[in-house]
């Protein structure tokens, strides 16, 4: 059993006003909206001048911004990236952004991010 079959599913509905963000890093927050082991939508929300520092993972993830703008690195391209601007990340590829106005990107995996569960992480 991989530790994507022991992620329970959550609830159907996610309202903003009532989930909670959490403290990623500095000037970066986020909120988890939803996942099963298959599939996770994520919301990070980042102040000017915060870094989504340069990393990688075997997830494949789609990325859509939905306000501010950044300063993307993916591989060796550097793009800047808007509100309305998506991305497409495949596995074990670098990646990190640098956020140059205030903003909020969506993001989602495949499959999902175990590592932002803490309660997969006790075990």
């Amino acid at each position: 059993m991989s530790i994507h079959d022991k992620i329970k599913p959550t609830k159907e509905f996610f309202i903003n006003e009532e989930t909670p963000w959490e403290e990623v890093a500095e000037g970066l927050t986020r909120q988890i909206m939803g996942y099963d082991g298959k599939i996770m939508l994520v919301k990070a929300k980042f102040e000017k001048g915060a870094v989504g520092n340069l990393h990688k993972h075997y997830h494949s993830q789609v990325t859509y911004v939905e306000s501010g703008e950044f300063e993307m690195t993916i591989g060796k391209e550097v793009r800047i990236i808007k509100a309305g601007d998506s991305y497409y990340i495949p596995p074990h590829i670098m990646h990190g952004c640098v956020c140059t106005s205030p903003g909020v990107l969506i993001d989602v995996f495949s499959p999902a991010r175990e590592d932002f569960l803490p309660e997969l992480n006790a075990e």
